[in-house]
C-alpha cells in the first residue's frame, strides 16, 4: 500500500484528512421520463453529509445514445470554490475497460485497468508511474442489495478498503441513473491513489449500473 508523502498535488489536500467519501448521483426527473440519457452530475459528500466536491460528466449526445454505458467520457471533479481538482477520462474500448486520472492541467496521477477474469469483476489500480499498487475485486453477483467491491493489497491477502454500491430502491434503480456509492480507503493512503480509487468508483458505476 502506498503511503502518503509531502508531494500532495494542489487541490487534493482535503483528501489527506478523510477515509470515506459518499458518491451520490443527482436524480434528474427528465431523464427518468425520457428514452435519452443526459450528462450525469454527482455530488461527493464526506461522512458528515457535507458536499465537498461536484462531478460533471462531459460526453456528446451521439456517444451517450449509441454507446450507452460503454461510452467514452470526461469527468471533472470540482471543489466548492469552483476549481477543477481531478480529471477522470475513459477512452472508447470495445473489450477491457480503463480510465486515467489526472490533476489539472494534465498531470497523470494514476489509472484503473480491467483485468481478464472468467466470472469476477477485477481491476488493477496503478500510480502515476504506471506501477500496480492495489487491486479491486467485485462479487460474482452485482445485482440487488448492497454490493461491495473490495480494495486489496497486490497479493490480495489484505482488504484495505472498499467501494460499496448502495441499493437505492426499486423505482430509483429502474428509472434513473442516480446511483449511490460509499468509497472507503486508509486514512494514510497517498492522496493520489485515493483519487484513483475514487475514479474506479465511476468506472464501476458506468460498467455495471448504467443500464
Amino acid at each position: 500500500m502506498e503511503q502518503s508523502d509531502s508531494r500532495c498535488p494542489a487541490g487534493l489536500q482535503y483528501l489527506t484528512q478523510i477515509d470515506e467519501l459518499i458518491v451520490q448521483g443527482e436524480v434528474d426527473f427528465a431523464e427518468a421520463l425520457s428514452a435519452f440519457h443526459y450528462n450525469n452530475i454527482y455530488g461527493i459528500k464526506n461522512s458528515l453529509g457535507q458536499v465537498v466536491f461536484y462531478v460533471v460528466e462531459e460526453s456528446d449526445c451521439c456517444s451517450r445514445f449509441c454507446c450507452g454505458s460503454q461510452r467514452p467520457f470526461l469527468l471533472r471533479v470540482i471543489n466548492n470554490l469552483g476549481e477543477e481538482v481531478i480529471r477522470i477520462s475513459r477512452p472508447l474500448n470495445c473489450c477491457m475497460q480503463e480510465l486515467e486520472v489526472q490533476c489539472p492541467p494534465g498531470n497523470p496521477i494514476g489509472s484503473v485497468t480491467q483485468e481478464l477474469h472468467p466470472f469476477l469483476p477485477k481491476f488493477m489500480i496503478r500510480n502515476e508511474r504506471d506501477e500496480p499498487v492495489l487491486k479491486l475485486t467485485g462479487p460474482f453477483c452485482i445485482c440487488g442489495c448492497d454490493t461491495d467491491f473490495e480494495v486489496k493489497s497486490l497479493n490480495e491477502a489484505i482488504v484495505v478498503g472498499r467501494i460499496t454500491k448502495h441499493w437505492a430502491g426499486l423505482a430509483q434503480e429502474l428509472f434513473t441513473n442516480a446511483n449511490n456509492f460509499a468509497v472507503h480507503f486508509p486514512l494514510d493512503l497517498d492522496v493520489r491513489v485515493k483519487a484513483v480509487v475514487l475514479g474506479a468508483c465511476f468506472l464501476i458505476d458506468f460498467m455495471y449500473y448504467k443500464n
